[in-house]
């Protein structure tokens, strides 16, 4: 199968095209490599792809030098100009969208930078898709779009009617808008609404990041809400087995009764060319028990500050991951010490180089 990847310079787009790969796939990666985090992480990754991105020009295509049937693109998801000679010259199976301007905090600060990537870049994807053949489309959504949601664990069902970050908004409007390709175009898409991913090569703005730094620079951190939080901590593996299932699901039919594909014109929605899904671990972990478990595997105790909560932050996420589990036979088994573990690990190798 030949599958674009966008956001292969990013934490899950690296493992995702790097398991594909392995498995024989042909990939195409897509990444700006942009400096909201840093980009020496993120060539690093790419490295691991056999991808050498540090003197890449704009628009420049690189071979992988460890994986044949792998190469790369610097291009900008809001570039339509390029990104329609891609989709015209590659002629993709299926496209898996993970590229996107992350972060809830830094979307107070940089509110634009969401709609270039996550809006104009999104609407980019699914014009491609259409005019190009491509039926098959996965596409990160988040957990953040249940806002204000206070029932728990919270099921695709729920509203998503009050996101409180831009963040959020944006994620929630690729949800609407893939809907309507769906309906009009006959075009399959999956969004999975990802629950706090960690492991290693993660995002530095993430926390496992932020608290392993502190601890190994003698440094304290932050706990917000006063340590009245919970997150759905999931493994990065866990999340690419389930990414592939989608994958690999949707072009097999996996879904009942999901083909034929065929566009709609009337007024009803088919139920089977658009799904969303919750991809998370289904067991919440509360904040302080987390960075317990990080202070156990780097084996010191960090200073805490507490703190009241940050705008757009909210105060728990607990993933109803049952249809994932039902239609793709998705199966999180990584306990968190095990997952903290190998993150540990794989920071200590990569930071004291």
């Amino acid at each position: 199968m030949k599958i674009l990847v966008t956001g292969t310079a990013g934490f899950i787009g690296y493992h995702l095209a790097k398991k594909l790969l392995e498995r024989g796939d042909e990939v195409v990666g897509l990444d700006i490599i942009n400096d909201y985090y840093d980009v020496n992480l993120k060539y690093a990754r790419l490295d691991n792809l056999g991808i050498q991105a540090r003197q890449c020009e704009y628009n420049d295509k690189i071979q992988s030098s460890t994986f044949q049937n792998h190469r790369f693109y610097k291009i900008d998801l809001a570039d339509k100009e390029a990104m329609v000679r891609l989709f015209e010259a590659e002629k993709f199976d299926a496209v898996c969208n993970l590229a996107a301007q992350a972060g809830v905090r830094y979307s107070i600060e940089n509110p634009d930078a969401y709609i270039h990537s996550n809006i104009i870049g999104f609407m980019n994807i699914l014009e491609c898709c259409r005019h190009y053949g491509v039926k098959n489309l996965s596409y990160a959504s988040s957990s953040s779009v249940y806002g204000l949601n206070t029932q728990q664990p919270f099921r695709t069902t729920d509203k998503t009617d009050t996101p409180i970050s831009l963040y959020a908004a944006t994620k929630k409007s690729n949800e609407l808008m893939a809907h309507t390709y769906s309906h009009l175009y006959g075009i399959r898409t999956t969004g999975l609404r990802f629950f706090t991913v960690y492991g290693p090569w993660g995002r530095p703005d993430m926390s496992p990041m932020l608290f392993a730094d502190a601890i190994m620079h003698d440094r304290p951190i932050k706990v917000f809400n006063h340590g009245d939080m919970s997150r759905d901590f999931t493994y990065i593996d866990d999340i690419v087995d389930g990414v592939i299932n989608v994958i690999d699901g949707q072009v097999n039919g996996f879904i009942e009764n999901a083909l034929p594909v065929v566009p709609r014109h009337d007024t009803e929605s088919n139920p089977n060319l658009y799904k969303i899904y919750n991809i998370g671990n289904n067991t919440p972990v509360q904040l302080l028990e987390f960075i317990e478990t990080i202070e156990r595997a780097f084996g010191k105790t960090v200073e805490k500050i507490y703190m009241d909560m940050q705008p757009g932050d909210v105060k728990s996420t607990f993933a109803d991951v049952d249809d994932l589990i039902r239609d793709f036979d998705y199966k999180p088994k990584t306990a968190l010490s095990d997952g903290i573990g190998e993150f540990a690990k794989w920071y200590r190798e990569f930071y004291t180089k």
